[in-house]
């Protein structure tokens, strides 16, 4: 005779614990569960104002202070366990950096004796400065979690020059390469991920890499070009090639996150049974 056991969990809805009516900084707490999750908006990492709100490519001009926190965030995340860091296409905007307190450069700001760096340099300079945050603070004990860059699929022009994503099956692995932007931007942050890394692990803290760059490389049917809209919406939308509202590709990222968490579940048991063994031997 086969006994069955069901394991039942109980469906509980979230209350609302945020500490600011903004939107952007949103926190939910399961009271059964002692669990709370929350979002912070911060699209550079960094201390950052919008300058102005056309901007050359009526996208803004945002004011980056390369070296200086995102108070915003870095000053909300000691009590939490995990922290998910990711950043990408904000940098592709008209920016002009700051270090220091004075001007240092710009991306694309086209402003009069101003040295045009690269997004690059200013992106670099950003993860930098956020992995120097987090390593900083005395009472976070938590484990970040770098999420790598998300590709775009604009094909036959830019976003702003006809460009669009009409494929609707994902790439083979041999038709498509990580290059150009992608790379540089994946590059950028992983390298910085590595220094943070080693620094971070001098005061036993732990990070980890997301890395979900190459799997939504493959995936250009992920985005919702022009139709990222109700359908009883009558408007005109440019081609979205950047976000992904489609189901399947982004939902793999929780697959990857679970996965990751249920690992780590695994480390600490046995690290916490090692430890177990020693004291024994040590009697």
């Amino acid at each position: 005779m086969q006994s069955l056991i069901c394991l039942l969990s109980r469906v509980e809805y979230p209350i609302d614990t945020s500490y600011t009516p903004d939107e952007n900084f949103k926190r939910w707490t399961y009271k059964t569960y002692n669990f709370t999750i929350a979002t912070f908006w911060t699209p550079h990492l960094v201390k950052a104002k919008e300058a102005d709100p056309n901007g050359p490519t009526n996208s803004g001009l945002f004011s980056l202070y390369l070296d200086e926190f995102d108070e915003k965030w870095t000053t909300q995340i000691d009590e939490f366990d995990y922290l998910i860091i990711s950043a990408g296409h904000w940098f592709y905007r008209p920016s002009v950096f700051y270090e220091n307190g004075r001007l240092v450069g710009c991306h694309y700001c086209l402003l009069d004796n101003v040295t045009d760096l690269n997004k690059f340099y200013g992106y670099r300079k950003a993860f930098r400065t956020a992995f120097k945050a987090i390593n900083s603070l005395e009472n976070y004990k938590g484990m970040t979690i770098l999420r790598t860059f998300s590709p775009e699929h604009f094909e036959n022009g830019l976003w702003n020059q006809g460009g669009n994503c009409v494929r609707q099956r994902p790439f083979r692995s041999n038709e498509i390469a990580l290059e150009g932007d992608n790379l540089e931007f994946y590059m950028a942050q992983v390298e910085e991920f590595r220094v943070a890394e080693r620094e971070g692990r001098k005061k036993g803290l732990k990070f980890r890499l997301l890395d979900t760059t190459q799997a939504m490389l493959l995936r250009p049917d992920g985005h919702p070009s022009t139709y990222g809209h109700w359908a009883h919406e009558n408007v005109t939308l440019y081609n979205d090639c950047v976000h992904w509202c489609l189901p399947g590709p982004i939902d793999t990222w929780s697959d990857f996150l679970l996965q990751m968490l249920k690992m780590e579940g695994g480390r600490s048991y046995e690290e916490r049974l090692g430890s177990s063994d020693r004291r024994i031997k040590v009697r």
